[in-house]
């Protein structure tokens, strides 16, 4: 996807991420720009009145008792602007601040908000020119939407500020606007609230981590078989007719996967050997229990992202009969929500595939792999601290599952006594997302490698071909003991990178 177009009617959660990761262009449909035109027409007209409007002739907030005359109107948008632009703390990711800053000129495009047509030209000129304004991790409430963040990104329109180059080198906003031939814009009525009142951070995060989730979740269901696999489990239980009497479609659909991940192996049903097992432990066997109803919660967050996406969040703003009316749309609770939920499912996905590596590595019930997998155990360690890493990852996970949106503290005295912390809720969602792909990335360390100890007896088809890519990818097989972090990185990139579900696709078909 090279260019985007914005209409009125919001975007797709595929443009945001062409526009965030891919450095689409963007580019304004003229609906658009005649529905900037026809709003900002009714904000000028009541802008002309001598009564009162929230956000054109007064303060904000707690503030908003003020009536602001004409001619104090534009050092009043400018100063909403630099108050608010308040933010602390390490700089937030590129393609966080990128889809922040489309996901507003989304909103502007509405025709609700009263932004002139030039003020959202602008927005559209900084994405396209590379330039990514200086956001700071601290600053946000989730309501009145992510206040800080933005604000620091109309700062950036405005010519002040810091700000990123294309070239990654962070320097004077203006200087910025300058070396692109962008003048900055002088806000008038209503402009600056506009470009600050939204829930545009987390939302993009939301989109961001559903996107990568997908390839996780799919991840996940290939090491859970080949962690099944491994341990000589039985593949019956993923039957299709056991898993239809208990209709979720996460779960139907992780079964699915895990089944024909294993098609084809010589490995499974051999749990009866040796020493005979009734069933598989609950992290082998509910494995697409755990992993459904992951599924089907993302599956609720994408509609509330779909929802999110084709709403105009803002306050006040313009109705199609002319009206102009405050309003509570800009509370993050909607968004704020689904993120925590996210969070508490990707830390069971995270405990489950820890606990299965651990049964890997346990001699007592890795039904005949030797201890740790070690080459020769008691001189060699084997995988023991790869499961550390692992397990204080999933530790973490644990504390990220806590909900921020369960938390609420006051601001603006008293005036905004409620908020969602969404912003707060979507940080850490991404900092769950990163470490679940490392715990991912463990487990398919482990079971590959036991696979390969499994002399005698052939893998599944789906197997084979991802032990050969990932030994492409240049993670070592079994054998003495040796550097390992480099060994994990490179399983950590072929999990997050998608080459784990592309190695079996070939075989198994596309994964649901």
């Amino acid at each position: 996807m090279h260019t985007v177009v914005v209409g009125t009617s919001g975007v797709t959660a595929a443009e945001v991420l062409a526009v965030a990761r891919g450095g689409a262009r963007v580019e304004l449909a003229g609906e658009a720009v005649a529905a900037l035109a026809k709003a900002r027409g009714i904000i000028e007209s009541l802008a002309a009145k001598p009564e009162p409007v929230y956000g054109v002739s007064t303060g904000f907030g707690a503030l908003a008792t003020r009536h602001i005359s004409p001619e104090l109107r534009a050092q009043l948008q400018r100063n909403i602007v630099r108050s608010h632009a308040a933010g602390m703390g390490p700089r937030v990711e590129r393609e966080v601040v990128r889809a922040l800053v489309f996901l507003r000129l989304k909103t502007v495009c509405s025709g609700h908000t009263g932004v002139r047509p030039e003020v959202a030209q602008t927005m559209a000129d900084v994405l396209n020119a590379g330039i990514t304004p200086v956001v700071h991790e601290y600053g946000s409430l989730g309501c009145s939407g992510d206040l800080a963040p933005l604000s620091h990104c109309a700062l950036t329109l405005m010519g002040e500020g810091d700000a990123e180059g294309p070239d990654g080198v962070v320097r004077p906003a203006g200087e910025l606007l300058a070396a692109h031939g962008i003048a900055p814009v002088e806000l008038r009525e209503k402009e600056g609230l506009a470009l600050l009142n939204g829930t545009d951070g987390m939302l993009g995060m939301l989109i961001m981590a559903l996107a990568d989730l997908d390839t996780l979740y799919k991840s996940a269901d290939v090491t859970a078989a080949l962690s099944l696999e491994a341990l000589l489990g039985t593949d019956k239980v993923l039957a299709p007719e056991l898993h239809a009497i208990r209709p979720h479609p996460g779960q139907g659909a992780s079964a699915a996967n895990m089944l024909a991940v294993l098609k084809g192996s010589e490995l499974t049903g051999h749990h009866q050997d040796g020493a005979p097992r009734v069933q598989d432990a609950y992290s082998v066997r509910c494995a697409p229990q755990v992993a459904g109803a992951g599924r089907d919660t993302m599956a609720h967050a994408r509609l509330v992202a779909e929802r999110e996406l084709a709403s105009s969040v803002d306050n006040p703003v313009v109705l199609p009969d002319g009206r102009v009316e405050s309003n509570g749309n800009f509370h993050g609770a909607p968004v704020a929500y689904v993120l925590d939920f996210l969070a508490i499912a990707v830390a069971d996905l995270g405990s489950i595939a820890e606990r299965r590596t651990d049964r890997l590595l346990d001699k007592n019930r890795s039904h005949g792999l030797p201890p740790f997998l070690a080459d020769d155990p008691g001189v060699d360690s084997g995988l023991m601290i790869a499961q550390y890493t692992q397990a204080a990852l999933v530790s973490e996970l644990k504390r990220l599952a806590v909900p921020a949106s369960a938390d609420s503290i006051p601001s603006s005295a008293m005036q905004e006594d409620h908020v969602s912390m969404g912003w707060s809720a979507a940080r850490k969602l991404r900092t769950a997302v990163d470490n679940l792909a490392r715990i991912i990335a463990v487990e398919l360390y482990a079971a590959t490698r036991a696979i390969e100890l499994r002399e005698g007896l052939t893998p599944a088809p789906a197997s084979r071909a991802v032990i050969d890519a990932v030994r492409a990818a240049g993670v070592e097989g079994p054998g003495p003991d040796r550097f390992l972090s480099p060994d994990l990185a490179a399983a950590d990139a072929f999990v997050r990178g998608g080459y784990l579900v592309a190695a079996v696709e070939p075989v198994t078909g596309p994964l649901q």
